[in-house]
């Protein structure tokens, strides 16, 4: 590793990230759009070809002119695979590549997929940042996501988790679920500070197109809470999770003071990243391109010497710079004009003019020196106010 003060001069580049994308599951969930395959024995075959996709990009000048910040292996459900198997993925990455002396480096992990064995494995590899897929801590709500673990497999596995020596742990939980009440989130929030997590992601289910329960709900087959229920419940989070001293960072993540994910952050500042892995994505200094989806096939064509280049794009300099206040507006302090000016040589009220001034006169944004960001009233519908600066 390298000293954190070394990163590539000039162009305003900060630290990129490194993202690993293992893409199986025990089982795959009724709402998920994600990349991943339902698999009870993954192969050591996508193992072998995203070790060796690791070792081609670490030579690469891109990469090696470059240090990097952070490092997520995320899924589908990475612990699919041993502890060793996982462990050895990580301590490859963190040797071929240029990282940080503080690197955050996270895993992704299903309650039961996990074992104290297994996480201290990953703890002594370096990784010191786990995010465990809880959803709810209901038994009932579970069920009805076609979720593979229980709660107390939850509940076991963070035990697991801090016995292993974790001290970042992240916990995510979804609201609006179907046959969920305002009392069922409560108590999911209630159960999941009982465990001190570091972190929390309270995400709203969202109904992707193509997945099982679009089509439930197509047929009108799954009854969801209306939206004032929803609306209760996100505002009961913001509430709750200050009093319990986790701030909230962006529309959706609550941390403690220090422990934001700083891999998330990269991308909701639309810096560079790397993904390796099938299906994944990258974006190099303006350069965005994906990797193919189908594991077998992204494995055949690495073991074959060839770039499982799927599709990718130049981005123009204004295109990135529109992407960076839209993704940036996520952030509950917004964007700073010094960080997009030093990138992009534009900032949002030079390049906006009367809309910015339109959507401040709504009371949905607000703007200051250095800075725009959503209102408390903008954050709600920031769909459709970031559609508008599109």
């Amino acid at each position: 590793m390298v000293p954190n003060s070394v990163i590539h001069p000039g162009s305003g580049e900060e630290p990129p990230g490194l993202y690993l994308h293992i893409p199986f599951c025990k089982s795959r969930c009724a709402y998920c759009s994600f990349n991943s395959y339902a698999c009870q024995s993954p192969p050591a075959a996508y193992l072998a070809a995203l070790s060796k996709q690791i070792r081609h990009w670490a030579g690469q000048q891109w990469c090696r002119e470059r240090t990097f910040a952070t490092l997520f292996v995320g899924g589908g459900t990475p612990t699919i695979y041993g502890g060793g198997e996982l462990a050895s993925l990580v301590e490859l990455s963190l040797t071929s590549f240029n990282f940080t002396e503080d690197a955050e480096i996270t895993v992704e992990a299903n309650p039961n997929t996990v074992s104290e064995q297994a996480l201290t494995s990953l703890r002594r590899a370096g990784v010191n940042r786990l995010s465990l897929g809880v959803q709810a801590f209901s038994d009932r709500l579970l069920a009805g996501l076609g979720r593979s673990h229980t709660m107390a497999e939850a509940d076991a596995a963070i035990g697991a988790a801090r016995r292993a020596g974790f001290t970042n742990i992240n916990l995510d939980l979804m609201y609006g679920l179907p046959g969920q009440s305002v009392a069922d989130w409560q108590d999911s929030l209630d159960q999941a500070l009982a465990h001190a997590p570091e972190h929390l992601a309270c995400y709203e289910l969202t109904i992707e197109e193509g997945t099982p329960f679009a089509r439930l709900v197509d047929k009108g087959d799954l009854i969801l809470p209306d939206e004032e229920e929803a609306l209760t419940m996100a505002e009961r989070t913001h509430a709750f999770l200050a009093q319990a001293g986790l701030e909230r960072y962006e529309i959706s993540n609550y941390a403690a003071p220090g422990r934001e994910c700083r891999h998330n952050l990269n991308y909701w500042r639309n810096g560079a990243y790397l993904g390796l892995g099938a299906g994944a994505v990258s974006c190099l200094s303006g350069f965005r391109f994906s990797t193919v989806q189908e594991p077998e096939e992204f494995a055949g064509l690495v073991q074959r010497g060839e770039l499982p280049l799927a599709e990718g794009e130049c981005l123009p300099l204004e295109a990135r710079f529109r992407e960076s206040v839209i993704m940036g507006l996520r952030m509950i302090q917004g964007v700073s004009f010094a960080r997009l000016h030093r990138q992009f040589g534009l900032t949002p009220p030079g390049y906006y003019g009367k809309m910015l001034d339109e959507l401040q006169q709504q009371g949905l944004v607000a703007v200051s020196k250095d800075s725009l960001r959503l209102t408390k009233a903008g954050l709600p519908v920031a769909n459709q106010v970031l559609a508008r600066l599109v």
